[in-house]
C-alpha cells in the first residue's frame, strides 16, 4: 500500500468521529474540578523518514515502540507530565553531515506541558532526550490526543506526535493507548447531606 500513514489516520480519525457521535447523550452537569493524576500506556509505531537499510541506502523504517506516560492535572486545562517512549529495535539512520547513525532499544523520557482546550483533546510540548548505547540526543516534542472516556477513569486514547532530535534524525509517533485516571486526595463522606 503507498500511503499507509494517511490511511490509518483517516480510519483513526473516523473512528473518533464515531465516538462522539454516538457517545453519551446528555452532557455530564458541570463539577468541581479536583487535581488529579493519570498513568496510561500506548502501542505505537515510530517512522522514521531518514532511516538506512542493510546497504545503507535511504529507507523509511515503521518500527514498533511503547509508550508509558504520567500526567498530573492541576488545573482543568493544564497538566504536566512524563512520557516515556521506546522504540523496541535497533536501526540505523543518516545523520544531519550524512553520515549514519546507530540506534539500539532508544529510551526518550520527556517532560510535557499539557494544554487541555475541551474535554476530549490534548495538546503537548516539551523537552527530553533519547538514550541508547550509542549516544544521546536531546529533544523537543510535539503532540496532539484525542481521548474518549469508557468508564470510571478509564480512557481510550490515540496519539499523533513528532521528536525533533538536535543534531541526529526526527521521529514521527502514531500510537493507541489506555490510561487510568485517579485522585490521591480521599473522598470526603459526609452524612449529612
Amino acid at each position: 500500500m503507498k500511503y499507509p500513514l494517511k490511511l490509518f489516520i483517516l480510519i483513526l480519525v473516523t473512528c473518533f468521529y464515531y465516538v462522539k457521535s454516538y457517545g453519551q447523550e446528555h452532557e455530564k452537569a458541570e463539577e468541581k474540578f479536583t487535581p488529579h493524576s493519570s498513568i496510561g500506556i500506548v502501542l505505537g509505531h515510530a517512522h522514521v523518514f531518514d532511516g538506512r537499510d542493510a546497504e545503507g541506502k535511504k529507507k523509511v523504517l515503521f518500527l514498533p515502540s511503547w509508550g508509558i506516560d504520567y500526567n498530573y492535572y492541576f488545573n482543568p486545562k493544564w497538566a504536566i507530565g512524563l512520557h516515556t517512549d521506546i522504540i523496541m529495535e535497533s536501526f540505523k539512520v543518516g545523520g544531519e553531515a550524512g553520515e549514519e547513525i546507530e540506534r539500539s532499544t532508544p529510551v526518550a523520557p520527556a517532560i510535557m506541558g499539557i494544554f487541555k482546550p475541551d474535554e476530549h483533546w490534548n495538546l503537548l510540548f516539551g523537552a527530553g532526550g533519547e538514550f541508547a548505547k550509542e549516544g544521546n540526543f536531546f529533544l523537543n516534542r510535539f503532540g496532539v490526543e484525542y481521548g474518549a472516556e469508557i468508564h470510571n477513569g478509564w480512557e481510550v486514547a490515540g496519539s499523533l506526535g513528532f521528536d525533533l532530535k538536535w543534531k541526529a534524525y526526527d521521529t514521527w509517533l502514531l500510537g493507541i493507548g489506555i490510561s487510568k485516571s485517579f485522585s490521591c486526595r480521599k473522598k470526603s463522606s459526609n452524612k449529612h447531606e
